[in-house]
């Protein structure tokens, strides 16, 4: 079957989406899908698309990845809408719009050694970036992926990881083990004093999860010599809107939806509610 990326919105209305259709859905738990639309055009990790259905609304997914023609929005069950997105398929169509946000620039990591840290979903926002070294690896001095679900049965990106795994530094805990698993268990923050870090003061983290795990993240990046202009966070927010008009995502003078949802830690550690 041959499919053709449908965003083709030319208004000048900031408000109106794309018709995107549905080219693979890939599960990953039970309520937890990957699927992969049609698209062409500039797009970062980290930024996100208003996806919509008519008569039941339209939610924020983070872009959990990019290729050629295609961007990948792994949704979670989790309400009325994304209910209802889970009820379309290959050939179906949803509406998009965006991207929205600043994302993640590559060019900000390259060179650097790199610690990227995420909890549970917070591995979507940034896989893009993880695939970007998996496939380059040269680009950087060095990446460690610490990322941590649940339990092993909360785990995104199963495949994934087995291409990661044979050209970074991987390293994948859970909060609770099941009968048979071999792996690690406890926080992420526990294994951070165990990366091998040449220039601690040079190198680059990166930080995405609950806002609890990534305080205590953070503060672990510090204790091993971070700086803190070298590190990158992504704001979890409702964003209705996507462009700053509704006032949703505003905390003090900054819109997440616009200002972000990216923030270097020297500008995030001011978005407390």
């Amino acid at each position: 079957m041959t499919t053709t990326a449908l965003n083709t919105n030319n208004s000048d209305n900031p408000y109106l989406p794309f018709l995107s259709e549905i080219i693979d859905v890939i599960k990953h738990t039970e309520i937890e899908y990957t699927f992969r639309m049609t698209y062409s055009g500039a797009v970062k990790p980290g930024q996100f698309f208003e996806v919509s259905l008519p008569k039941f609304g339209e939610a924020p997914i983070s872009v959990s990845g990019i290729g050629d023609g295609t961007v990948d929005l792994t949704i979670r069950k989790v309400g009325k809408v994304t209910d209802e997105i889970f009820e379309n398929y290959i050939g179906d169509t949803l509406f998009l719009r965006g991207p929205y946000g600043n994302g993640f620039d590559i060019a900000n990591y390259k060179g650097k050694e790199i610690i990227l840290v995420a909890g549970g979903t917070g591995l979507s926002p940034v896989k893009g970036i993880v695939d970007y070294f998996s496939a380059h690896p040269d680009d950087c001095k060095s990446f460690t992926l610490l990322v941590g679900f649940k339990s092993p049965n909360d785990v995104l990106f199963k495949k994934d990881f087995e291409e990661w795994e044979k050209n970074l530094n991987v390293i994948m805990t859970v909060d609770t083990p099941v009968d048979g698993y071999c792996g690690k268990c406890g926080l992420v923050t526990q294994y951070i004093p165990d990366i091998p870090i040449k220039n601690s003061d040079q190198a680059v983290g990166i930080v995405v999860g609950p806002p609890m795990m990534m305080k205590c993240t953070i503060t672990e990046l510090f204790n091993v010599g971070f700086k803190e202009a070298n590190i990158w966070i992504s704001q979890e927010r409702k964003m209705c809107c996507g462009i700053g008009k509704c006032g949703h995502c505003k905390i003090d003078d900054t819109y997440i939806c616009l200002d972000g949802p990216v923030f270097n830690y020297t500008k995030g550690k001011f978005l407390k509610d």
